[in-house]
């Protein structure tokens, strides 16, 4: 079904099509952009501007969920107008845009969250018909292979982004002015990548229903894809964000705060190396079980908060696992759905189950800052633990 539309040179055995290395690049530059926001944002707000828990639960699902209807968006444009490209570039550039809107926002919460939201929201347009792009050039016996290789050229950016932040504030100390402009500066550069290098195939794919939105809904009545979209957003419910869980870590463990814009440092490391592996592993032996197993890693994760005062080892055991997580889960979710979503409908499809999963991941940002304000740090976790273990077991039912 795909092979019409990858170039004779891609079609070598054991390479990935050059779409998927260009877009990589992109992803690598806007990640190190991406990277540095995330680092730097758990400082900044909660000791810079004192928010408490759950006002840091509001931003933090704001930061994850304004991605959800923009999603739809980007899917249903890029599918209705075969211009995966050109959406991709709207979402890159209102994420580069936003980095240089920070610094207007000052230490209002409601300006940060504001911008929080559109720089999210430039995500969420642009990563279905990345996404898209990826699976219409790749043969469907690679897919998880080519998420694999995006996925870790994605990651050497995330793990740039948290160094490079870590070395400015250790220069200059918590100042937001630069951090902001130099993350703004890396997706400029991953926006002038795309627009150069990523070529997008002329042909209107002509496999399935016509894009509309009514197609798009009806997708749901596939069993296989609603039984995944439903999965992904039970377990999105039980995900804490990257940010809460290191934050969690660095409590945990009595690590100094100041080592916590180095933690995505370490995951991304994990990532890196496991990525393509496991990517590879889930074409082999299913993209599902690979997907959940992702998962009960993020629960162990869970479980070693549990145990106070680890150190340096606890967080380099936490890092390892999440790392792994999100090896196992973020490029192989998007593998397992491409194949069940007609090319017509491809990004449309994607959008939609990484709709429900951004939406599932705010909900749980909200209520677990709000559960870590109002109860104790052992009571949330507990929470947390029996939320992912109850998912994990309606999702396997659903596999």
């Amino acid at each position: 079904m795909y092979v019409a539309s990858v170039r004779p040179s891609e079609r070598i055995k054991g390479r990935v099509p050059g779409t998927v290395l260009a877009l990589g690049t992109v992803s690598l530059l806007t990640d190190v952009s991406a990277e540095m926001m995330t680092a730097f944002m758990p400082v900044y707000l909660l000791v810079t501007l004192n928010l408490n828990y759950a006002q840091f639960g509001v931003l933090d699902g704001l930061y994850t969920g304004a991605t959800a209807v923009l999603r739809l968006v980007g899917g249903h444009l890029s599918d209705r107008t075969n211009r995966h490209k050109a959406v991709a570039a709207v979402g890159y550039g209102l994420s580069a845009v936003t980095k240089f809107l920070f610094p207007l926002a000052g230490t209002s919460a409601f300006g940060i969250g504001a911008t929080m939201a559109a720089d999210r929201a430039g995500k969420g347009l642009r990563s279905a018909p990345r996404d898209a792009l990826i699976s219409l050039a790749t043969p469907p016996d690679r897919l998880g292979a080519a998420f694999g290789v995006h996925r870790t050229m994605d990651t050497i950016g995330a793990l740039l982004g948290p160094l490079i932040t870590f070395l400015l504030l250790q220069q200059i100390g918590i100042v937001a002015g630069p951090v902001f402009a130099v993350s703004g500066a890396f997706a400029i550069v991953g926006l002038i990548v795309l627009i150069a290098f990523v070529r997008e195939h002329p042909k209107k794919p002509d496999r399935g229903p016509a894009p509309a939105i009514r197609a798009g809904l009806a997708l749901l009545k596939d069993r296989k894809f609603r039984r995944v979209a439903i999965g992904t957003a039970v377990l999105g419910l039980a995900t804490l964000s990257d940010a809460f869980v290191f934050i969690l870590v660095q409590k945990a463990t009595a690590v100094p705060l100041g080592l916590l814009p180095l933690m995505p440092l370490g995951t991304a490391l994990i990532f890196l190396a496991a990525a393509t592996p496991l990517g590879r592993l889930a074409d082999r032996i299913g993209r599902w079980p690979v997907f959940l197993g992702g998962h009960v890693l993020l629960l162990a994760v869970y479980v070693m908060l549990l145990a106070p005062g680890s150190g340096y080892l606890g967080v380099g055991a936490a890092l390892l696992l999440h790392g792994l997580f999100y090896a196992a889960t973020d490029g192989v979710l998007s593998a397992r759905v491409s194949p069940l979503v007609p090319e017509t409908l491809r990004a449309s499809g994607l959008a939609a189950v990484q709709t429900g999963q951004a939406l599932a991941r705010l909900v749980s940002s909200v209520a677990f800052g709000y559960l870590l304000e109002k109860a104790t740090f052992h009571a949330a976790v507990l929470a947390a633990i029996a939320a992912l273990v109850v998912s994990v077991l309606v999702a396997w039912r659903l596999k």
